[in-house]
């Protein structure tokens, strides 16, 4: 039997009660398990009477083990017939008298209860899509640069020229000068091909350790081609005017997708700031964690490890304003979870199988597999979670377009 004794927001004080009889048989499971797994001198393993069982390992660990196995037991049923969605819980007393019933109270972190605000009269201060003349050229000027070829040139390297060296160890390799270090950068301008300089190396306080004796092979510059009509028709356009209203187009779509994505951003923030929601400190942890795992992994691939990054943050008496942001990122994120799934509850999206399956192989598309083998990965659970954001990501377009 179960019933809550206190609720207190988030927290819910729960009181169960385990009868005499289920627990005299889970007692004797107890005994049964262990007994095929405890060697007993004279006995062959799981052979041993369950009282000489009881005797070696003792009353007090047995039935240490058996409230931890009743409360493992009966938990989960207590929360569901109380209708609970629980995100953490402790035990805080608990009584097991010998022939007699078991009896705990567990504080229960529940799963917050959201109340939205009145979205439908939000305004959104998103600036309109425009696309502009201005924009137009300087597409075009990027595809010139996109399609620039590396000439050799009879002259001194300058600013966005491509020098090729040779070190004096042999190795040859052309440098980028307008992504060159500085000092790389300033060591190389208005040298031309035959030139031997000495390239300064840097310690990580920039100081010079040493110099390089390099020679300069080559010097390119990048040649963009003309914007003409033969331009326009190795891009696959009838003409320059026709090029330039396919990229006329593709700056307008591009415009209205992030237009769409801004009102997104800005619905969700005023959605999560506006809404009501206690929400227990076990869900933000959770979310710290998360971020966290992130982190770790990002500076991983930069060959840092997470500990002496945190090391180091501390050593500049930075390390609380890192703790600090981090929290806040970690309540945003998860009030801004709270909300779209809420939203998505209110509003009930309906998702056709057709659709949920283009979906799917969009997904396995971008991740670079098989529809087969996302399922594989994903699994039920994880296929299920991909359905739920799915249709809270709809639940928001659906708001959106209710939206003046």
């Amino acid at each position: 039997m179960a019933e809550i004794l206190e609720r207190s927001g988030y927290l819910v004080k729960v009181r169960v009660e385990v009868p005499a009889k289920r627990v005299e048989e889970s007692y004797q499971a107890l005994l049964k398990d262990l007994a095929k797994r405890v060697r007993i001198p004279g006995f062959r393993p799981g052979k041993a009477p369950l009282k000489v069982v009881e005797a070696r390992l003792g009353r007090d660990e047995l039935l240490a083990d058996l409230k931890e196995r009743l409360v493992e037991e009966t938990y989960p049923e207590a929360v569901r017939e109380l209708g609970l969605t629980p995100v953490a819980a402790r035990v805080v007393e608990e009584e097991l008298k010998e022939g007699e019933g078991f009896r705990y109270v567990a504080e229960v972190e529940n799963y917050p209860e959201v109340k939205l605000p009145d979205w439908r009269s939000f305004t959104l201060e998103v600036p309109s899509p425009e696309v502009t003349e201005e924009m137009v050229e300087r597409a075009l000027e990027e595809l010139r640069q996109r399609y620039a070829e590396l000439v050799p040139v009879e002259r001194e390297a300058q600013e966005g020229d491509h020098v090729f060296v040779r070190t004096e160890e042999g190795a040859e390799f052309p440098i980028d000068l307008s992504k060159a270090l500085p000092h790389v950068r300033e060591a190389l301008l208005g040298k031309r091909a035959g030139d031997v300089v000495l390239v300064p190396v840097l310690n990580e306080r920039g100081e010079k350790v040493r110099e390089v004796k390099t020679e300069v092979l080559e010097v390119k510059t990048l040649e963009l081609p003309e914007l003409d009509e033969e331009f326009a028709k190795t891009l696959e356009a009838e003409s320059l005017e026709d090029l330039k209203a396919k990229v006329r187009e593709s700056l307008k779509r591009q415009a209205e997708a992030a237009y769409q994505e801004a009102r997104e951003r800005a619905f969700l923030e005023k959605l999560a700031e506006g809404m009501e929601a206690d929400i227990p400190p076990s869900m933000l942890e959770a979310e710290e964690r998360h971020l966290l795992e992130h982190l770790a992994e990002d500076l991983y691939r930069q060959g840092v490890g997470l500990e002496a990054y945190l090391k180091a943050l501390e050593e500049r008496g930075e390390l609380e304003k890192f703790k600090e942001e981090l929290r806040q990122e970690a309540l945003k994120r998860v009030r801004r979870s709270l909300a779209k799934e809420r939203l998505a509850e209110e509003l009930k999206p309906e998702l056709s199988e057709e659709e949920w399956q283009a979906y799917l192989q969009a997904v396995a598309r971008s991740y670079g597999l098989s529809l087969q083998e996302l399922r594989r990965q994903f699994g039920e659970r994880g296929l299920a979670r991909l359905r739920a954001a799915h249709l809270q990501d709809k639940a928001v377009r659906q708001a959106l377009a209710e939206l003046p």
